[in-house]
């Protein structure tokens, strides 16, 4: 099928990574600086391009008028002990990556798109580590980001302290999913584990924190992008509508 958007590549040389990172920016067919959009940064960027096929539900949505104005930011990794790297809460870069969200690509954004300078304006959206490193972020930076869609994210003892020990959540807005059958899922590190418990732990604690909450078990869902594709139409109009 025919994208109505656009889609066009920047570049940034991070000061932080020491590399040269890629943005991919998904612009609706209807794209004007005098209107106001919402920027969403997904991790794991090619992916949900390709397999979770945003740019085509995008244009899809924005057509039925069931979201308002989105541009789709994709940034992605180079192999999966790079993605670890970044992505992780312990990994190596994960601070120089957040420090390259937080102080790069949020700017670049910003002056790229002039539009967007108004309240409730950003968002941030991962699958697995991508979607634990969404989480973190958000709660870190609730100034910056005001929505987390988190799709079956790892979660830690780590990731949990961070949450009970966040500022009240109350502005933000979080989507999260974890499919029933994610009991034995392999990660990178070549180890396997139990994402369902860890995930229903956070259900509980994300919601003594005060955000704004939709959690939704996938039946029958296992760590795969064909259940996180199957569930992008739901996710997109809980946070975007």
């Amino acid at each position: 099928m025919r994208r109505k958007g656009k889609m066009i590549e920047k570049e940034i040389n991070s000061s932080f990574l020491g590399e040269t990172m890629t943005l991919q920016i998904y612009h609706p067919e209807v794209f004007s600086t005098a209107y106001k959009y919402e920027i969403c940064i997904m991790q794991d960027g090619k992916d949900y391009f390709q397999m979770g096929r945003i740019a085509t539900l995008s244009d899809k949505l924005h057509d039925e008028k069931e979201m308002h104005n989105v541009i789709f930011v994709g940034i992605h990794y180079k192999d999966k002990y790079d993605r670890r790297e970044k992505y992780h809460p312990s990994g190596e870069q994960n601070e120089a990556y957040t420090d390259f969200l937080i102080q790069e690509v949020v700017p670049y954004l910003d002056e790229l798109i002039p539009a967007n300078h108004q309240e409730k304006s950003r968002s941030i959206i991962g699958d697995s580590l991508a979607g634990t490193l969404a989480l973190m972020t958000a709660m870190k930076y609730p100034d910056l980001f005001d929505k987390a869609g988190i799709q079956s994210p790892y979660v830690d003892d780590k990731v949990l302290a961070h949450v009970e020990q966040a500022k009240p959540l109350s502005t933000l807005d979080i989507y999260h999913t974890i499919g029933t059958e994610e009991t034995e899922v392999k990660m990178s590190d070549g180890n396997t584990a139990d994402f369902v418990e860890p995930n229903r732990k956070l259900n509980q604690t994300l919601e003594n924190a005060g955000a704004a909450y939709t959690y939704h078990e996938l039946e029958d869902g296992i760590h795969t992008w064909k259940y996180w594709q199957n569930d992008m139409r739901r996710q997109l109009t809980t946070l975007f509508d």
